[in-house]
């Protein structure tokens, strides 16, 4: 996951596949996609002027720094050991 600014994430193909999630007070904003269940991007309760999103969702070419990165096992909720 990364993050962004409001106003820097900019959905460039897909948007009528995704679907939102809301739940309690409904400042947060989990969207998927309706197709296939991925989580693409969300708004969080905590820091609604930014946008999460799914690194696996960008497009082309994308110079990240994967030493940097938290590898999470999403079934166990528990981080993973790279």
């Amino acid at each position: 996951m990364g993050s962004v600014p409001m106003g820097q994430l900019r959905v460039t193909q897909g948007a009528e596949f995704l679907t939102l999630y809301q739940w309690n007070t409904r400042v947060a904003e989990h969207y998927f996609c309706k197709v296939c269940g991925i989580y693409t991007h969300h708004r969080r309760r905590s820091a609604p002027d930014e946008y999460g999103f799914n690194v696996a969702c960008l497009e082309g070419d994308v110079d990240i720094d994967e030493s940097a990165l938290l590898w999470v096992d999403g079934a166990a909720a528990s981080l993973v050991d790279k």
